[in-house]
C-alpha cells in the first residue's frame, strides 16, 4: 500500500500555515507550533519535557498534555515586541513592520501530498465552528497571535508522532513486551489526551515517528528526491520508505509495513546486532566494562578503543548489507539517517557505505546524508501530515 502523505508543492489556501505537534521520544515529548510556510519551528513554541523510564499511563498523558498546553498558552507563544515573553495573558501591542529580523527567505517548494488512506474519512475542510472566527491581530490567541506565526493557524488538528507499535488510525499503543513502554500497551492516547487540551481539539493524527522524520527531511532537505529512504538509529532501528512523497508500507518493494527493524542479519532479528541494547551489551561482554549508550560508544571508538569501533563497523556493515536489497529494489536515490548516532557520521559512514556497496557496487552512487536535528525534522513533518487532514 502507498499511502500519499507527502508535503505539497504549495500549501493550499485551505490548509493551515501553523500547526501544533508533538514528538514522543524514548525518554521525552516536545510540543511545539511549526510554521510549515517558513518550512521552521515557530519562535518561542518548543517545549521538551522528560519522559522517565517505565512511565504509567497516567503519568504519560500528564506529561503530553502539560507539553502541548504549554504551546498553547499564551506565555508560550506571545512575544512581545521588545523581545519579553507575555505571561499575563493581556492584549498584544497591535503588529506592525518587524524590524527585529530580516524577511524569512524562500524555503523552496514542498513535495506533493496527498490523502492518508487509513486514518479514516477527514472531515470537510475549512473553518472549525468550535474554534470560532480568529481574533484581530492586535489581540492575542493560542496559536493567532504570535508575531512569527501568522493569523491562519490549525487548533483542530494536531499532528503527534510517536515510536511503533502503535495503531495510528485509531490513537492506541501497542506496546506489549516494549520495555520502556510496555505499561502503555492499550492506552487510548487519541481519546485520553484530546479533552486534556486547551482549547479542545477537533482532531489527534497520529503517524510513526520515522515517517514524519522522513517527510520532515524531504521537505527541508531532500524536495526532489523520487524515492527517499529514512532510517532512524538509536534505541532501535526505524525507517520509512517515501515514494514521491507518499509513504509506502505494504508493496513488495519495502520490507513488511516498511519496517526494517523486521529484517534479519543471520537468521537473527536486525536489532540483535543494530541496537543501542545490542552494541552497548557486546562491548560490555567482551571488554567487562560498561558503557552508558551508543554516544559514549561512539565516543569511545572515536578515542581510538579498538573494540568500540570494530563493534561499531560490525553492527552498520551488517546494516547495510540487510538494507541493500530493499534499497535496490526500491530503486531509492536517497537515504537519510537520523537518531543518536548520527553525530558520529565520520565514523560510521564509512562501514554502512561499505555494507552496502559489498552488496550491490551500484548502491556506492547513492546519496547518502545525516541529520543531527531529527527532531526538527520530526515536527515538521508531523505537521504536514497533519495539515492535509485538517
Amino acid at each position: 500500500m502507498t499511502v500519499p502523505e507527502g508535503p505539497g508543492p504549495h500549501r493550499r489556501a485551505d490548509e493551515p500555515s501553523v500547526v501544533p505537534v508533538l514528538e514522543v521520544g524514548g525518554s521525552h515529548v516536545t510540543a511545539a507550533a511549526v510554521d510549515l510556510d517558513r518550512a521552521r519551528i515557530a519562535d518561542g513554541t518548543r517545549r521538551r519535557l522528560p519522559l522517565t523510564p517505565g512511565i504509567g499511563p497516567e503519568d504519560f498523558l500528564a506529561t503530553l498534555a502539560e507539553a502541548a498546553n504549554g504551546v498553547l498558552a499564551v506565555g508560550a507563544l506571545g512575544a512581545r515586541t521588545d523581545g519579553g515573553v507575555r505571561t499575563d495573558g493581556g492584549a498584544h501591542p497591535v503588529r506592525g513592520v518587524r524590524t527585529d529580523r530580516g524577511a524569512y527567505p524562500d524555503q523552496g517548494t514542498y513535495p506533493d501530498r496527498g490523502a492518508y488512506p487509513d486514518q479514516g474519512t477527514h472531515p470537510a475542510r475549512g473553518a472549525y465552528p468550535d474554534q470560532g472566527a480568529y481574533p484581530a491581530r492586535g489581540a492575542h490567541s493560542a496559536l493567532g497571535g504570535h508575531t512569527a506565526v501568522g493569523a491562519h493557524a490549525a487548533l483542530g488538528t494536531w499532528g503527534i508522532a510517536v515510536p511503533g507499535p502503535f495503531d495510528y488510525a485509531r490513537g492506541i499503543a501497542r506496546y506489549h513486551g516494549v520495555g520502556k513502554f510496555a505499561s502503555l500497551d492499550g492506552l487510548a492516547v487519541g481519546d485520553l489526551l484530546t479533552p486534556r487540551l486547551n482549547p479542545r481539539p477537533t482532531r489527534l493524527r497520529f503517524l510513526n515517528d520515522a515517517s514524519a522524520f522522513a517527510l520532515g527531511a524531504r521537505l527541508t532537505a531532500h524536495p526532489g528526491s523520487r524515492r527517499l529512504v529514512a532510517i532512524t538509529l538509536g534505541t532501535g532501528v526505524g525507517s520509512a520508505f517515501l515514494d514521491r512523497g507518499a509513504i509506502v508500507e505494504d508493496d513488495p518493494r519495502v520490507p513488511p509495513e516498511g519496517r526494517v527493524d523486521l529484517l534479519t542479519v543471520d537468521g537473527r532479528p536486525l536489532e540483535d546486532t543494530v541496537s543501542t541494547r545490542a552494541m552497548t551489551a557486546q562491548y560490555t561482554d567482551r571488554t567487562g566494562r560498561p558503557v552508558d549508550g551508543l554516544r559514549e560508544l561512539t565516543a569511545r571508538a572515536a578515542a581510538d578503543d579498538a573494540t568500540a569501533r570494530d563493534i561499531i563497523t560490525s553492527a552498520l556493515h551488517a546494516l547495510g548489507g540487510a538494507l541493500a536489497p530493499w534499497l535496490t529494489a526500491f530503486e531509492a536515490d536517497t537515504v537519510v539517517f537520523g537518531g543518536s548516532i548520527t553525530a558520529a557520521w565520520p565514523l560510521i559512514g564509512p562501514p554502512l557505505t561499505a555494507g552496502l556497496s559489498h552488496h550491490t557496487p551500484s548502491l556506492a552512487r547513492l546519496t547518502l546524508s545525516a541529520r543531527a536535528d531529527g527532531e526538527d525534522q520530526a515536527l515538521l513533518g508531523a505537521a504536514a501530515f497533519a495539515a492535509r487532514g485538517a
